[in-house]
């Protein structure tokens, strides 16, 4: 214990966490409050030799070292470095973040400091909600496609409920993209790589008129993927998405602002799910006929496998349509400001159920799933400069979901359509006030009214079930911060959270679920120390957060297997979490032409109490699966997805080429995992060390590069994820997910700027 948490802290030493470089900040004397930026945002040149960061995390522009939270920001050299260009590659770059992908984004997980939400009912929304532009997302899914033309990421740690909402119980991702520029600028690029994935983007833009700008960004990318199925011959396990981002802006007078964007989406993925265990005796759902040589065959089960043998191919298509609109008004006090969304999302899921090709033995799956989202925020933010500075805030919003779903006919048959909404209108507000010229008083509260409501159409049984219900919840958080030094800044801070009340609505939906009525909500609490200093003329940052959190009626999604060997999933409170463990994040910047950096989370998160676990395939009373129905206790183990250590560093680093207007440049990034503890052996997920390089050659002022890279350069076979599938066979049967860059490949990028 003692060498790994010397380990954390003698990494973290090192260098920088990959925390953006983005617009300066001017410093201040000890005991002056700093100047916020102004709340209606500008764009300006990134300044390289910076490490002033400017964050949006209390929904006011603010330098990252007085931002009273734990949070880490990703800006564009880090996603460059570790080549992030989907949501699920942020797992590369933020310790306290793990995002585990699914067969389809709609059953995708994120977590943050161990704790997230995995439901396969549309209505439950996420323990960590994500920000996009001011917008909070309903459905997670329209963030896991095209992160390029991007200012920073923001990851909010711990519970975020008073400022943003019954969403944020366990954290929060606040994506920003890059805004409309004051000069006529056009970018392209494009990336080939060794597996032959394809990615093209332009961007455009500038002022259309003295007070009206643009900017127009499109992204293409095509990777068939890196699994092969044998069945057809198919490439699977692959992605093809086309993105188109618009921005408008208007600034008629000096004090009033204008923001328009429109976002499209467009795309499709394929998954696989390839044997990496598999006993000599196991056969197919008890019929003695299907071994592994008719259900598998020219499959080499092991670690290393990644061919399937299917004949119906597992993925989803997808679109998306979103509107928003920004109104940002300076009274020349406090500034006023109004936010508008409107999206619309649809997929079209497919699995092959049977996981084979066999010709007289077929069942599918497939279903539909649609979401419509309107929200509308009120926003009164007073200036930075302020000894009593506040942001107020109304909030309301509207969501529903539909869903069918068909599965059969062989077995685990299931045909049903169902529609869920959610209506939520919140006030919240945060104070801080400085009883001293070094000391802040921290005082924010939400207070919520939420309607939930569902039907549920069970067209197997001909049935139908209807309901809804109404919660009406607040939140609080209280603080104290104290400047000790220029650029030394400590804090402490307790908040709570809550995570709204959601029906179960997904296949076994019955009559005692109808009667049960919704799953309780999910709360949280979190106590946080917290210390951010600079040293060396702001050149070295080190800064350091202690937690301590606490969930009670934790909802997560539960596993029934059936006598048949099916898996039945259902959402239930499993009862109360414990997080703790210590964050860092550093930076230094010896010279202007290098910056080197490292974070690391140390994470100790328990289930306090999990009686009626569900017990996993095969299970014997002996190793704790008793009872009836049968159940298992997991009270005091490890919660799944928190491994105990994470670590990330970067460098960048670049030279001038002699007297010519050259640059070489190089980078390289490294994230460590130690393992994912699951009570079922077969599913713990071990440790690994992944490792990315880069080196490339630009001009001076960075018109045009062209870099080239490597991921995985070591070659590690990893898995995210296992599926214990061994009810299915009667014997050991387990199936491993396949990452991106599940193998080493390589590639190239080149971009040029007019």
């Amino acid at each position: 214990m003692r060498t790994k948490i010397a380990l954390l802290l003698a990494t973290c030493g090192l260098g920088y966490s990959g925390i953006a470089i983005a617009q300066a900040v001017p410093n201040t004397a000890a005991g002056e409050p700093r100047a916020a930026p102004t709340t209606v945002a500008q764009t300006t040149p990134t300044d390289p030799d910076s490490t002033d960061i400017v964050v949006t995390a209390q929904k006011r522009e603010q330098n990252i070292q007085d931002v009273p939270l734990s949070v880490q920001v990703v800006g564009e050299q880090q996603l460059r470095a570790n080549n992030v260009v989907d949501f699920n590659d942020l797992n590369r770059v933020a310790p306290s973040l793990i995002i585990r992908p699914a067969e389809t984004p709609a059953n995708a997980n994120i977590s943050i400091r161990g704790i997230g939400t995995l439901a396969f009912s549309p209505g439950v929304e996420p323990s960590v909600a994500i920000v996009l532009d001011d917008v909070p997302l309903a459905f997670q899914a329209r963030a896991f496609t095209d992160l390029n033309d991007l200012e920073r990421i923001e990851v909010l740690r711990g519970p975020q409920t008073t400022l943003y909402g019954k969403s944020a119980s366990a954290g929060l991702i606040n994506i920003v993209t890059k805004g409309p520029t004051t000069t006529f600028t056009a970018t392209a690029r494009t990336m080939l790589t060794t597996d032959n994935e394809q990615q093209v983007g332009l961007t455009l833009s500038g002022p259309i008129t003295s007070n009206l700008g643009f900017r127009t960004n499109v992204s293409f990318d095509d990777f068939a993927g890196n699994s092969n199925n044998l069945a057809t011959g198919d490439k699977v396990n692959g992605r093809r998405y086309f993105s188109a981002r618009q921005k408008f802006r208007w600034r008629p007078t000096s004090a009033l602002q204008i923001d328009l964007g429109i976002d499209y989406q467009d795309g499709r993925s394929t998954s696989a799910r390839p044997f990496i265990q598999l006993a000599p005796n196991a056969i197919l759902r008890g019929n003695r006929v299907y071994t592994p040589a008719v259900f598998a065959p020219g499959i080499v089960v092991g670690p290393q496998n990644s061919d399937v043998y299917t004949n119906f191919p597992s993925g989803n298509t997808y679109n998306d349509f979103a509107q928003s609109l920004r109104v940002s008004y300076d009274t020349g006090g406090p500034t006023l400001m109004s936010i508008t969304a409107h999206d619309k999302y649809n997929s079209h899921d497919r699995l092959d159920n049977d996981d084979s090709a066999i010709p007289n033995y077929d069942n599918r799956q497939i279903g539909d799933f649609g979401t419509e989202q309107f929200s509308q925020e009120l926003r009164l933010i007073s200036p930075g400069t302020d000894r009593l500075r506040y942001t107020l805030g109304l909030f309301f919003n509207s969501t529903n979901f539909d869903r069918t779903f068909t599965r059969g006919p062989l077995f685990s048959v299931a045909r049903w359509a169902a529609s869920n909404g959610s209506e939520q209108i919140s006030g919240f507000g945060q104070l801080e006030y400085d009883i001293l010229p070094t000391t802040t008083l921290i005082a924010g509260s939400r207070y919520s009214r939420e309607k939930i409501d569902y039907v549920y159409n069970d067209l197997v049984a001909n049935r139908s079930f209807s309901g809804d219900s109404v919660d009406y919840f607040g939140t609080y958080k209280l603080g104290i911060q104290q400047k000790l030094a220029p650029d030394i800044t400590a804090f402490l801070t307790y908040a709570t959270g809550h995570k709204g009340q959601a029906y179960d609505i997904s296949t076994g939906f019955n009559q005692l679920r109808a009667d049960g009525g919704p799953v309780k909500p999910e709360t949280s609490t979190d106590w946080e120390l917290g210390v951010r200093s600079q040293f060396f003329e702001r050149r070295a940052t080190f800064n350091v957060t202690l937690f301590d959190s606490k969930f009670r009626n934790f909802q997560a999604q539960a596993v029934d297997i059936l006598p048949d060997g099916t898996q039945n999933f259902r959402l239930t409170n499993v009862g109360r979490v414990r997080t703790r463990g210590i964050e860092v994040e550093t930076a230094f910047r010896p010279v202007n032409n290098l910056s080197i950096g490292a974070s690391g989370t140390y994470l100790d998160a328990v289930y306090s109490s999990f009686v009626g676990a569900p017990c996993y395939a095969l299970q014997t009373a002996a190793q704790g699966c008793v009872g009836t129905p049968p159940r298992q206790d997991l009270s005091g183990t490890r919660a799944a997805q928190a491994p105990k250590w994470k670590l990330t560093a970067n460098y960048e680093y670049w030279h001038s080429l002699g007297g010519s207007d050259l640059e070489a440049v190089t980078s390289g990034a490294a994230t460590y995992q130690s393992s994912q503890y699951s009570r079922d052996p077969l599913t713990r997920v071990p440790g690994y060390t992944m490792v990315n390089m880069q080196l490339g050659l630009r001009n001076h002022d960075r018109t045009w590069a062209v870099t080239g890279f490597v991921n995985n350069l070591f070659d590690k076979q990893y898995r995210y994820l296992y599926n214990n599938v061994s009810g299915s066979y009667g014997a050991t049967a387990l199936q491993g997910y396949l990452p991106r860059d599940f193998r080493r490949y390589g590639g190239v990028r080149l971009s040029y700027t007019y």
